[in-house]
Parts: structure tokens; sequence; C-alpha cells
């Protein structure tokens, strides 16, 4: 076991006093606060570091030009992990250890990386047992009333990839991570090697015919992670409350198919979405990974269905063998309809 998760996302924004607002509003607590860069944190501790175009803190090697996460720092469980770890890298990247101990590098790829020893603080969830037919979970006791969502940590990241098997190829040998998923045309989704949660990152197509993809690579979104599909809807009543809106490709709130977890995606100032993610599923390594339809894989349902998933979907999902497990390339008419 090496990475548990993510301990920093290090964003570039235009609007640091835009950011602060969002992310106030999003539920993250503030901890510190500049003209030029700001700190949230989550509920175990992992951070959300704003910082404005041009701030030294920023990594100064990245093929990202555009907004938005701009460096992932990882959590390593053990220094005896990170040593081993930075030991592997050290050959053929230039390592930078800073002030706090994170170890920043810069991939083949131009994807900018750091690790940190880390652990979180605990957070324990609660959610209200629920009751359906011939089954009472509560008996003469209401479900919780909460006003506000407090994100519980950060959950995954999504960037596009001009070469997704480039990355996958990286992420697997370099830093340990697990494939669990593949969707065809759309990427692959991988876990670190200490995590429970389906997935880490996902390694997005950048050349899908998808909105905001263009062929470069580029901050997509980050996933928070909340108690259950009750706090993640009053989290959106109180951003609805406070006049923000969701965009030309809104989903609405929905439940993923390929993954179980429910969703609901924010645009954010920063650049990209910021989504709210609950009841994702658990995988382990005796997961076996599936290739799937893209658009069959992306949800059981949503509020608001686009055109391209009113049809029946394409039940096409397999076990993947051995010799499977890497990027598949959809065909083009399913990429060209999802994209109308």
């Amino acid at each position: 076991m090496a990475i548990i998760g993510i301990r920093r996302l290090t964003w570039a924004v235009e609007d640091v006093a835009a950011c602060v607002r969002f992310f106030s509003d999003f539920g993250l607590s503030l901890i510190a606060e500049k003209a030029d860069e700001a700190l949230f944190e989550a509920a175990d501790g992992s951070e959300n570091l704003i910082l404005k175009f041009g701030h030294s803190r920023l990594p100064a090697k990245t093929a990202q030009t555009s907004k938005g996460v701009h460096e992932c720092v990882w959590a390593v469980d053990t220094q005896r992990a990170m040593d081993k770890l930075l030991a592997d890298l050290a050959p053929d990247h230039d390592l930078v250890t800073d002030d706090e101990g994170i170890v920043h590098f810069t991939t083949a790829f131009g994807q900018a990386i750091a690790l940190q020893v880390w652990q979180p603080r605990p957070v324990f969830g609660a959610p209200s047992p629920f009751n359906t037919v011939g089954k009472i979970g509560r008996l003469n006791q209401p479900r919780k009333w909460i006003d506000r969502a407090v994100p519980k940590r950060i959950h995954h990241c999504v960037w596009t990839f001009p070469d997704v098997q480039e990355a996958v190829d990286y992420y697997r040998d370099r830093l340990n991570f697990r494939i669990t998923d593949m969707q065809k045309g759309f990427g692959v989704y991988m876990r670190a090697d200490g995590c429970y949660e389906h997935h880490s990152i996902f390694l997005a197509n950048a050349h899908a015919p998808m909105p905001g993809f263009n062929g470069t690579l580029k901050f997509h979104h980050a996933n928070w992670e909340v108690e259950d599909i009750d706090e993640l809807m009053v989290a959106k009543n109180y951003l609805d409350r406070r006049g923000y809106t969701y965009g030309d490709w809104n989903w609405g709130f929905g439940r993923h198919r390929l993954t179980s977890a429910a969703f609901f995606y924010v645009p954010c100032p920063g650049g990209g979405d910021v989504e709210y993610g609950a009841d994702t599923d658990c995988v382990d390594d005796s997961w076996k990974p599936r290739i799937w339809d893209g658009a069959f894989g992306t949800a059981i349902y949503m509020t608001n269905l686009p055109d391209f998933m009113k049809g029946e979907p394409n039940w096409d999902v397999v076990y993947a063998r051995p010799d499977q497990l890497h990027y598949h390339p959809a065909e083009p008419a399913p990429l060209a309809e999802a994209a109308e």
C-alpha cells in the first residue's frame, strides 16, 4: 500500500475572490485568504489551494494552459512507501521537495504531480436508515434534517489526455494505480493502490467530441464525497438559493451506471466543474475490470436527460480479459451521437 487518496488540489485561477465565494458556498472550510491565494479544507483535512495565474507556487512545468487544477498532490501512507516511489521516479524525473515535504515533478506528457506523506483526519458517516416495503429501517424516527453540505473528502479527479494509453501506462507502472473499468471512446478509470474507491482518477480522451474537450491536457472536474443523496440534494438547493446556474451541459442530479455513484456537477469559476458525489462502488484487488459502451456506462438515470441518452441504451458491457486492460476506442457513430 502506498497512495491512499488526494491530499491537495492546486488550482490556477483568474479570480481568487470569485473562487473564495464559490468554494465557501460549496461547503469547504476557508483556512486562509490573500489577494492572490486561498486555502480550503474538506472534513478530512484534504485541501484546495487556490492560486492566481502567475503565482510562484504554481507548477512551472506543465502542459496545461487553461484554468483549473494544475497539480494533484497524492497522499502516501508511510515514509517507507514514499521512499520506494521516489527511488523509482528519481532516475528520469526532476524531483523538487518544498518546505512542506511535498515532492513535485512533471511527467513526460506534461502533467504536474506531487506526493506527500500524509494521513487524513478520521471522518465517520452516519446516514439515516431507510424504509422500504417489508423492511423498516427507521421506526418512530424521522430522517436527519440538514441545511448545509459538508464535503467529507476529495474523492477523485478527471483530466483529458491527448494520449490516454500513455497516461494509463504511467499511472499503472510508475505510481501503482489499478485499472478498474474502461469506457469505450471516453477513457479509463484507475484506483490508487491504497484506496477502495472505484477510481481515484479518470483518464479521459481529450479527442472525444464532448463539450470542452479540445485535444489537450486539461482539467475537467473534481469530485467531493458527501454522506448520501440527502446531503447531495441539500447542497444543490443551497446553491440554488444563492443564484447559481449550471450551464448548458447540465445533467442535473443522477446516478452513474458504471460506478453506481450519485452525482451533481456544478460549473466552477476556477475552471472545469466540481462534483458532489455519494454512494460510489468500493473495490479491492479482486475486482474484475469491465469494458463499457460510453453512453451506457454514463448513467442509470439523470433528472435532465440529454437528447443522446433518450434512445434505448446500448447494453454493451463485458468483463475484460487480461489482454484487454488498456484504452478502448469507440466506433465513430456512438461518439458522434453523444456530441449532438
